[in-house]
Protein backbone atom coordinates (compact mmCIF):
# COMPACT_ATOMS: atom_id res chain seq x y z
CA UNK A 1 0.00 0.00 0.00
CA UNK A 2 1.41 3.36 -0.73
CA UNK A 3 2.33 5.39 2.21
CA UNK A 4 1.58 8.66 2.93
CA UNK A 5 3.56 11.52 4.48
CA UNK A 6 0.82 12.78 7.27
CA UNK A 7 0.71 15.79 9.78
CA UNK A 8 0.68 14.48 12.96
CA UNK A 9 -0.89 17.51 14.33
CA UNK A 10 -5.08 17.19 14.61
CA UNK A 11 -7.36 19.62 12.86
CA UNK A 12 -9.09 21.59 15.50
CA UNK A 13 -11.99 23.10 13.00
CA UNK A 14 -14.12 23.81 15.93
CA UNK A 15 -12.69 27.38 16.99
CA UNK A 16 -14.92 29.95 16.84
CA UNK A 17 -13.24 32.16 14.45
CA UNK A 18 -15.50 32.63 10.72
CA UNK A 19 -12.55 31.38 9.09
CA UNK A 20 -12.12 28.31 10.54
CA UNK A 21 -16.27 27.29 10.27
CA UNK A 22 -15.76 28.12 6.58
CA UNK A 23 -13.19 26.08 6.05
CA UNK A 24 -15.32 23.08 8.29
CA UNK A 25 -18.00 23.78 5.59
CA UNK A 26 -15.98 21.95 2.80
CA UNK A 27 -14.34 18.46 4.32
CA UNK A 28 -16.66 16.78 1.88
CA UNK A 29 -15.19 18.70 -1.16
CA UNK A 30 -11.93 17.95 -0.22
CA UNK A 31 -12.57 14.09 0.41
CA UNK A 32 -13.64 14.13 -2.79
CA UNK A 33 -11.44 15.67 -4.38
CA UNK A 34 -8.69 14.33 -2.73
CA UNK A 35 -9.95 10.75 -2.74
CA UNK A 36 -13.37 10.12 -4.01
CA UNK A 37 -12.82 11.03 -7.71
CA UNK A 38 -9.45 9.11 -7.72
CA UNK A 39 -6.60 7.01 -5.75
CA UNK A 40 -8.50 5.39 -3.30
CA UNK A 41 -8.83 1.54 -1.97
CA UNK A 42 -11.68 -1.15 -2.23
CA UNK A 43 -10.78 -3.68 0.61
CA UNK A 44 -7.21 -2.88 -0.04
CA UNK A 45 -7.06 -2.57 -3.59
CA UNK A 46 -5.91 0.64 -4.78
CA UNK A 47 -8.42 2.30 -7.44
CA UNK A 48 -7.01 5.19 -9.58
CA UNK A 49 -10.19 6.29 -11.24
CA UNK A 50 -13.93 6.63 -10.14
CA UNK A 51 -14.90 6.54 -13.63
CA UNK A 52 -13.10 3.11 -14.53
CA UNK A 53 -13.43 1.53 -10.88
CA UNK A 54 -15.04 -1.76 -11.29
CA UNK A 55 -18.56 -3.15 -9.66
CA UNK A 56 -18.28 -3.14 -6.03
CA UNK A 57 -20.16 -2.26 -2.78
CA UNK A 58 -17.34 -0.37 -2.01
CA UNK A 59 -16.90 1.63 -5.62
CA UNK A 60 -20.38 1.89 -5.02
CA UNK A 61 -20.24 3.55 -2.07
CA UNK A 62 -17.47 6.21 -2.93
CA UNK A 63 -19.73 6.83 -6.20
CA UNK A 64 -22.84 7.80 -4.33
CA UNK A 65 -21.31 9.21 -1.27
CA UNK A 66 -19.69 11.91 -4.12
CA UNK A 67 -23.24 12.31 -6.18
CA UNK A 68 -24.95 13.10 -2.54
CA UNK A 69 -22.31 16.12 -2.60
CA UNK A 70 -22.86 16.79 -6.00
CA UNK A 71 -26.30 17.32 -5.12
CA UNK A 72 -25.34 20.17 -2.22
CA UNK A 73 -22.68 21.71 -4.48
CA UNK A 74 -24.38 21.54 -8.20
CA UNK A 75 -21.71 23.78 -9.42
CA UNK A 76 -19.15 20.92 -9.05
CA UNK A 77 -20.41 19.03 -12.52
CA UNK A 78 -16.90 16.90 -12.26
CA UNK A 79 -18.51 15.16 -9.38
CA UNK A 80 -21.87 13.62 -11.55
CA UNK A 81 -19.63 13.56 -14.37
CA UNK A 82 -17.50 10.57 -12.44
CA UNK A 83 -20.70 9.25 -11.04
CA UNK A 84 -22.09 8.68 -14.26
CA UNK A 85 -19.02 7.40 -16.08
CA UNK A 86 -18.52 4.74 -13.17
CA UNK A 87 -22.18 4.20 -14.03
CA UNK A 88 -21.73 3.80 -17.94
CA UNK A 89 -18.51 1.88 -17.53
CA UNK A 90 -20.77 -0.90 -15.57
CA UNK A 91 -24.13 -0.80 -17.70
CA UNK A 92 -24.54 -2.51 -20.81
CA UNK A 93 -26.22 -0.94 -23.55
CA UNK A 94 -29.98 -1.48 -22.56
CA UNK A 95 -29.67 -1.67 -18.82
CA UNK A 96 -30.25 -5.44 -19.04
CA UNK A 97 -26.81 -6.38 -17.53
CA UNK A 98 -24.69 -4.89 -14.68
CA UNK A 99 -21.11 -5.44 -15.72
CA UNK A 100 -17.91 -6.24 -13.63
CA UNK A 101 -14.51 -5.47 -15.62
CA UNK A 102 -14.45 -8.51 -17.78
CA UNK A 103 -17.50 -7.59 -19.15
CA UNK A 104 -19.19 -10.27 -17.28
CA UNK A 105 -22.67 -10.02 -15.26
CA UNK A 106 -21.44 -8.23 -11.75
CA UNK A 107 -24.73 -9.90 -10.09
CA UNK A 108 -23.24 -13.04 -8.34
CA UNK A 109 -26.33 -15.14 -7.73
CA UNK A 110 -27.44 -14.40 -3.77
CA UNK A 111 -24.59 -12.05 -3.30
CA UNK A 112 -26.14 -8.61 -1.08
CA UNK A 113 -23.00 -7.37 -1.34
CA UNK A 114 -23.60 -7.02 -5.03
CA UNK A 115 -26.69 -4.64 -4.88
CA UNK A 116 -25.94 -1.38 -3.04
CA UNK A 117 -23.49 0.27 -5.68
CA UNK A 118 -27.14 0.56 -7.24
CA UNK A 119 -28.44 3.14 -5.48
CA UNK A 120 -26.57 6.10 -7.79
CA UNK A 121 -29.22 4.88 -10.83
CA UNK A 122 -32.07 6.35 -9.14
CA UNK A 123 -30.46 9.48 -9.17
CA UNK A 124 -28.53 9.48 -12.30
CA UNK A 125 -32.72 8.81 -13.65
CA UNK A 126 -33.67 11.43 -12.12
CA UNK A 127 -31.00 14.03 -13.49
CA UNK A 128 -31.13 12.60 -17.12
CA UNK A 129 -34.81 12.87 -17.45
CA UNK A 130 -34.49 16.57 -16.61
CA UNK A 131 -31.81 16.70 -19.05
CA UNK A 132 -34.24 15.14 -21.76
CA UNK A 133 -31.72 12.46 -22.30
CA UNK A 134 -34.25 9.62 -21.66
CA UNK A 135 -32.09 6.95 -23.60
CA UNK A 136 -29.71 6.74 -20.28
CA UNK A 137 -32.28 7.39 -17.92
CA UNK A 138 -34.10 4.47 -19.12
CA UNK A 139 -31.58 2.83 -19.05
CA UNK A 140 -30.91 3.71 -15.85
CA UNK A 141 -34.02 2.66 -14.54
CA UNK A 142 -33.96 -0.67 -16.59
CA UNK A 143 -30.66 -1.40 -14.27
CA UNK A 144 -32.59 -0.53 -11.36
CA UNK A 145 -35.31 -2.54 -11.74
CA UNK A 146 -32.64 -5.83 -12.27
CA UNK A 147 -31.11 -4.92 -8.93
CA UNK A 148 -34.45 -4.11 -6.80
CA UNK A 149 -36.20 -7.97 -8.92
CA UNK A 150 -32.88 -9.35 -8.32
CA UNK A 151 -33.15 -8.86 -4.56
CA UNK A 152 -36.97 -9.23 -4.43
CA UNK A 153 -37.57 -12.54 -6.00
CA UNK A 154 -34.54 -14.22 -6.97
CA UNK A 155 -32.05 -13.46 -3.58
CA UNK A 156 -32.35 -16.62 -1.41
CA UNK A 157 -34.08 -16.50 1.80
CA UNK A 158 -34.40 -18.40 5.19
CA UNK A 159 -36.65 -21.27 4.56
CA UNK A 160 -39.89 -21.98 6.49
CA UNK A 161 -39.42 -24.37 9.59
CA UNK A 162 -36.52 -21.84 10.65
CA UNK A 163 -36.25 -18.95 12.97
CA UNK A 164 -35.65 -16.02 10.58
CA UNK A 165 -38.31 -17.08 7.78
CA UNK A 166 -37.94 -14.62 4.88
CA UNK A 167 -34.68 -13.13 5.72
CA UNK A 168 -32.52 -12.70 2.80
CA UNK A 169 -29.05 -14.81 2.91
CA UNK A 170 -26.04 -12.39 3.22
CA UNK A 171 -24.50 -14.61 0.52
CA UNK A 172 -24.67 -17.77 -1.20
CA UNK A 173 -21.56 -18.96 1.15
CA UNK A 174 -23.26 -17.79 4.44
CA UNK A 175 -26.27 -20.51 3.89
CA UNK A 176 -29.08 -19.16 6.61
CA UNK A 177 -27.28 -16.20 7.70
CA UNK A 178 -28.25 -12.74 8.24
CA UNK A 179 -25.34 -10.08 8.95
CA UNK A 180 -25.64 -5.93 10.01
CA UNK A 181 -23.91 -5.25 6.67
CA UNK A 182 -26.78 -7.14 4.70
CA UNK A 183 -29.45 -4.36 6.08
CA UNK A 184 -27.53 -1.72 3.98
CA UNK A 185 -26.47 -3.50 1.15
CA UNK A 186 -29.93 -4.97 0.17
CA UNK A 187 -32.79 -2.81 2.20
CA UNK A 188 -32.11 0.30 1.15
CA UNK A 189 -31.51 -0.54 -2.36
CA UNK A 190 -34.93 -1.94 -2.62
CA UNK A 191 -36.03 1.20 -0.18
CA UNK A 192 -34.74 3.43 -2.90
CA UNK A 193 -36.51 1.47 -5.51
CA UNK A 194 -40.01 1.71 -3.88
CA UNK A 195 -39.67 5.38 -3.08
CA UNK A 196 -39.01 6.05 -6.95
CA UNK A 197 -40.75 3.50 -8.93
CA UNK A 198 -43.16 1.18 -6.52
CA UNK A 199 -46.05 3.62 -6.25
CA UNK A 200 -46.81 2.51 -9.59
CA UNK A 201 -48.59 -0.72 -8.06
CA UNK A 202 -49.96 0.24 -4.54
CA UNK A 203 -50.44 -3.64 -3.71
CA UNK A 204 -46.92 -4.58 -4.34
CA UNK A 205 -45.86 -1.35 -2.55
CA UNK A 206 -47.20 -2.40 0.42
CA UNK A 207 -46.29 -5.76 0.86
CA UNK A 208 -42.45 -4.56 -0.56
CA UNK A 209 -42.46 -2.25 2.45
CA UNK A 210 -43.41 -5.19 4.89
CA UNK A 211 -40.76 -7.03 3.51
CA UNK A 212 -38.00 -4.58 4.01
CA UNK A 213 -39.34 -3.88 7.48
CA UNK A 214 -39.32 -7.81 7.88
CA UNK A 215 -35.41 -7.60 7.51
CA UNK A 216 -35.10 -5.47 10.55
CA UNK A 217 -37.48 -7.12 12.23
CA UNK A 218 -35.75 -10.65 12.16
CA UNK A 219 -32.52 -9.30 12.74
CA UNK A 220 -32.77 -7.07 15.69
CA UNK A 221 -35.02 -9.58 17.29
CA UNK A 222 -31.81 -12.09 16.94
CA UNK A 223 -29.03 -10.10 17.53
CA UNK A 224 -29.84 -6.87 19.58
CA UNK A 225 -28.38 -7.05 23.09
CA UNK A 226 -30.84 -5.21 25.47
CA UNK A 227 -28.52 -5.04 28.27
CA UNK A 228 -25.43 -3.93 26.08
CA UNK A 229 -27.66 -1.79 23.95
CA UNK A 230 -26.08 -3.23 21.10
CA UNK A 231 -26.39 -5.69 17.99
CA UNK A 232 -24.01 -8.56 17.27
CA UNK A 233 -22.66 -8.58 13.76
CA UNK A 234 -24.48 -11.37 13.04
CA UNK A 235 -26.64 -14.35 12.95
CA UNK A 236 -27.52 -17.64 11.86
CA UNK A 237 -30.95 -19.65 11.59
CA UNK A 238 -28.95 -22.75 11.75
CA UNK A 239 -26.03 -22.30 13.86
CA UNK A 240 -25.36 -26.13 13.66
CA UNK A 241 -24.09 -25.62 10.11
CA UNK A 242 -20.52 -26.02 9.30
CA UNK A 243 -20.41 -22.52 8.31
CA UNK A 244 -21.79 -20.70 11.29
CA UNK A 245 -18.73 -22.31 13.27
CA UNK A 246 -18.38 -19.04 14.84
CA UNK A 247 -22.45 -18.72 16.37
CA UNK A 248 -23.18 -19.28 19.76
CA UNK A 249 -24.80 -22.59 19.92
CA UNK A 250 -26.97 -22.20 23.19
CA UNK A 251 -29.45 -19.52 24.09
CA UNK A 252 -29.29 -16.29 25.39
CA UNK A 253 -28.37 -15.28 21.89
CA UNK A 254 -29.06 -18.64 19.88
CA UNK A 255 -26.91 -18.46 16.72
CA UNK A 256 -25.65 -14.80 17.68
CA UNK A 257 -22.01 -14.34 16.82
CA UNK A 258 -19.69 -13.11 19.92
CA UNK A 259 -18.88 -9.30 19.20
CA UNK A 260 -20.30 -6.07 18.72
CA UNK A 261 -18.10 -4.51 15.66
CA UNK A 262 -18.52 -1.18 14.92
CA UNK A 263 -18.70 -1.22 11.37
CA UNK A 264 -21.42 -3.82 11.09
CA UNK A 265 -23.81 -1.84 13.70
CA UNK A 266 -22.80 1.45 11.27
CA UNK A 267 -23.81 -0.74 8.60
CA UNK A 268 -27.10 -0.85 10.22
CA UNK A 269 -27.54 2.32 11.58
CA UNK A 270 -27.30 4.01 8.02
CA UNK A 271 -29.76 1.16 6.66
CA UNK A 272 -32.52 2.30 8.92
CA UNK A 273 -32.44 6.32 8.72
CA UNK A 274 -32.18 5.56 4.73
CA UNK A 275 -34.89 3.54 5.11
CA UNK A 276 -37.32 5.64 7.54
CA UNK A 277 -36.38 8.42 4.86
CA UNK A 278 -38.63 7.04 2.00
CA UNK A 279 -40.48 4.92 4.41
CA UNK A 280 -44.64 5.21 4.63
CA UNK A 281 -45.49 6.93 7.79
CA UNK A 282 -48.91 4.95 7.32
CA UNK A 283 -47.33 1.53 6.60
CA UNK A 284 -48.29 -0.70 9.75
CA UNK A 285 -44.33 -1.30 10.26
CA UNK A 286 -43.25 2.48 10.17
CA UNK A 287 -43.11 2.29 14.27
CA UNK A 288 -41.68 -0.63 14.68
CA UNK A 289 -38.62 0.35 12.51
CA UNK A 290 -38.54 3.37 13.71
CA UNK A 291 -38.74 2.11 17.59
CA UNK A 292 -35.56 0.17 16.43
CA UNK A 293 -33.78 3.26 14.92
CA UNK A 294 -33.97 4.96 18.18
CA UNK A 295 -33.13 1.91 20.01
CA UNK A 296 -29.68 1.60 17.97
CA UNK A 297 -29.18 5.48 18.41
CA UNK A 298 -29.81 5.28 21.87
CA UNK A 299 -26.76 2.68 22.23
CA UNK A 300 -24.81 4.28 20.12
CA UNK A 301 -24.44 7.15 22.03
CA UNK A 302 -23.97 5.28 25.23
CA UNK A 303 -21.06 3.88 23.69
CA UNK A 304 -19.37 6.91 21.94
CA UNK A 305 -16.27 7.93 23.34
CA UNK A 306 -16.11 10.97 25.52
CA UNK A 307 -12.65 12.17 25.01
CA UNK A 308 -12.49 11.92 21.16
CA UNK A 309 -16.07 11.55 19.98
CA UNK A 310 -15.35 8.62 18.05
CA UNK A 311 -16.00 4.66 18.57
CA UNK A 312 -13.60 2.29 18.80
CA UNK A 313 -13.27 -1.08 16.61
CA UNK A 314 -15.20 -2.73 19.05
CA UNK A 315 -17.58 -0.99 20.27
CA UNK A 316 -18.22 -2.08 24.18
CA UNK A 317 -14.35 -2.17 25.07
CA UNK A 318 -11.63 0.49 24.87
CA UNK A 319 -8.27 0.77 24.62
CA UNK A 320 -7.25 -1.23 27.20
CA UNK A 321 -8.87 -4.40 25.76
CA UNK A 322 -6.59 -6.42 23.34
CA UNK A 323 -6.14 -10.09 21.93
CA UNK A 324 -4.63 -12.31 24.27
CA UNK A 325 -1.90 -13.21 22.56
CA UNK A 326 -2.93 -16.76 22.35
CA UNK A 327 -5.07 -16.68 19.41
CA UNK A 328 -8.36 -18.78 18.58
CA UNK A 329 -8.12 -22.50 18.20
CA UNK A 330 -10.78 -23.79 15.78
CA UNK A 331 -10.79 -27.61 14.90
CA UNK A 332 -6.98 -28.06 16.15
CA UNK A 333 -5.25 -25.10 14.28
CA UNK A 334 -4.49 -21.50 15.80
CA UNK A 335 -5.71 -18.67 14.47
CA UNK A 336 -5.43 -14.80 15.27
CA UNK A 337 -2.44 -14.54 17.82
CA UNK A 338 -1.62 -11.27 18.60
CA UNK A 339 -1.40 -8.61 21.20
CA UNK A 340 -2.89 -5.87 19.59
CA UNK A 341 -5.18 -3.47 21.36
CA UNK A 342 -8.79 -2.31 20.49
CA UNK A 343 -8.20 1.27 18.72
CA UNK A 344 -10.57 4.27 17.16
CA UNK A 345 -12.15 3.01 13.71
CA UNK A 346 -12.42 5.75 11.39
CA UNK A 347 -15.47 4.34 8.91
CA UNK A 348 -17.63 2.95 12.10
CA UNK A 349 -17.48 6.87 13.49
CA UNK A 350 -18.03 8.29 9.84
CA UNK A 351 -21.28 6.29 9.51
CA UNK A 352 -22.41 6.93 12.81
CA UNK A 353 -22.22 10.28 12.35
CA UNK A 354 -23.52 10.66 8.93
CA UNK A 355 -26.79 8.26 10.63
CA UNK A 356 -27.28 10.87 13.63
CA UNK A 357 -26.99 14.34 11.40
CA UNK A 358 -29.43 12.71 8.83
CA UNK A 359 -31.99 11.38 11.61
CA UNK A 360 -31.66 14.70 13.45
CA UNK A 361 -32.41 16.27 10.16
CA UNK A 362 -35.22 14.52 9.10
CA UNK A 363 -36.97 14.45 12.68
CA UNK A 364 -36.73 11.09 13.46
CA UNK A 365 -34.22 11.31 16.45
CA UNK A 366 -34.73 14.16 19.54
CA UNK A 367 -32.49 17.27 18.31
CA UNK A 368 -31.69 18.01 22.05
CA UNK A 369 -30.17 14.83 22.91
CA UNK A 370 -28.63 13.39 19.73
CA UNK A 371 -27.58 17.09 18.84
CA UNK A 372 -25.03 17.31 21.23
CA UNK A 373 -23.26 13.75 20.19
CA UNK A 374 -23.87 14.32 16.36
CA UNK A 375 -21.56 17.49 17.06
CA UNK A 376 -19.12 15.85 19.34
CA UNK A 377 -18.99 12.73 16.62
CA UNK A 378 -17.88 14.99 13.83
CA UNK A 379 -15.34 17.05 15.71
CA UNK A 380 -14.20 13.47 16.70
CA UNK A 381 -13.76 12.79 12.99
CA UNK A 382 -11.96 15.70 11.94
CA UNK A 383 -9.64 15.79 15.04
CA UNK A 384 -8.58 11.52 14.90
CA UNK A 385 -8.90 11.00 11.62
CA UNK A 386 -8.51 13.41 9.03
CA UNK A 387 -4.70 14.62 8.21
CA UNK A 388 -3.51 16.78 5.83
CA UNK A 389 0.08 17.09 3.00
CA UNK A 390 0.94 18.42 0.14
CA UNK A 391 -1.12 15.50 -1.77
CA UNK A 392 -4.79 16.35 0.05
CA UNK A 393 -7.09 14.97 2.63
CA UNK A 394 -6.64 11.84 4.03
CA UNK A 395 -8.42 9.75 6.22
CA UNK A 396 -6.43 7.23 8.61
CA UNK A 397 -7.41 3.97 11.11
CA UNK A 398 -9.94 1.83 9.18
CA UNK A 399 -9.99 -1.23 9.72
CA UNK A 400 -10.08 -2.91 6.08
CA UNK A 401 -12.39 -5.14 6.15
CA UNK A 402 -14.60 -8.03 8.28
CA UNK A 403 -16.47 -11.28 8.53
CA UNK A 404 -17.27 -14.64 9.59
CA UNK A 405 -16.20 -17.58 7.96
CA UNK A 406 -17.23 -19.57 6.25
CA UNK A 407 -16.09 -23.20 6.80
CA UNK A 408 -13.36 -22.70 4.25
CA UNK A 409 -12.19 -20.23 6.32
CA UNK A 410 -11.73 -20.63 10.24
CA UNK A 411 -9.61 -17.78 10.98
CA UNK A 412 -12.89 -15.76 10.54
CA UNK A 413 -13.96 -16.90 14.28
CA UNK A 414 -15.63 -13.58 15.26
CA UNK A 415 -13.88 -13.06 18.65
CA UNK A 416 -12.03 -10.38 20.65
CA UNK A 417 -8.48 -11.63 18.66
CA UNK A 418 -10.38 -11.81 14.83
CA UNK A 419 -11.56 -8.24 14.81
CA UNK A 420 -7.95 -7.22 16.21
CA UNK A 421 -5.77 -9.44 15.01
CA UNK A 422 -7.09 -11.70 12.24
CA UNK A 423 -5.49 -11.69 8.83
CA UNK A 424 -7.92 -9.29 6.75
CA UNK A 425 -8.38 -6.45 9.86
CA UNK A 426 -5.44 -4.68 8.55
CA UNK A 427 -5.46 -1.00 9.67
CA UNK A 428 -5.38 1.25 6.31
CA UNK A 429 -5.55 4.74 5.62
CA UNK A 430 -7.86 6.07 2.54
CA UNK A 431 -9.49 3.18 2.48
CA UNK A 432 -13.07 3.52 0.38
CA UNK A 433 -15.37 2.36 3.43
CA UNK A 434 -13.62 5.68 5.36
CA UNK A 435 -13.94 8.18 2.54
CA UNK A 436 -17.77 7.24 1.28
CA UNK A 437 -18.68 7.52 5.06
CA UNK A 438 -16.83 10.49 5.64
CA UNK A 439 -17.79 11.79 2.69
CA UNK A 440 -21.95 11.64 3.52
CA UNK A 441 -21.15 12.30 7.17
CA UNK A 442 -19.89 16.11 5.61
CA UNK A 443 -22.71 16.58 3.36
CA UNK A 444 -25.24 15.96 5.81
CA UNK A 445 -23.25 18.53 8.37
CA UNK A 446 -23.02 20.96 5.92
CA UNK A 447 -26.39 20.40 4.80
CA UNK A 448 -27.35 22.67 8.32
CA UNK A 449 -25.79 25.67 6.73
CA UNK A 450 -27.28 25.69 3.41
Amino acid sequence: MRKLLLLTVPFFVWACSSTQKEEALTWSQKMVESHGLVDFYCNRHHQAELGTTGWDYVSGLVANSVLQAWTLYPEKTEYYDAVKAFADFSTNEDGTMILNTKGETALRKDNIDDLPAGRIYFTLYKEEMKRGNTKDAERYKTAANLIRNTLKYNHARIAEGLPGTGGFYHKASYPNQMWLDGLYMGSTTYADWQNAFGKEDEADNVESWSDIALQFKTLHHYTYNAEKQLNYHAWSANPKDENSFWANQTEPFLGASKEFWGRGMGWYFAALVDVLEFMPKDHADYEAVLAIYNEVAAGLKRWQDQESGAWYQLLQYDATVAADGKGDIINGETYNVGTASNYLEASCSCIFTYAYLKGIRLGLLDKTIYEPVAEKAYKGLLNTFIRENETGTHIVQSCASAGLGPAKNLSRTGTINYYLCGKDITVVENEGKAIGTFIMASVEYERRSK
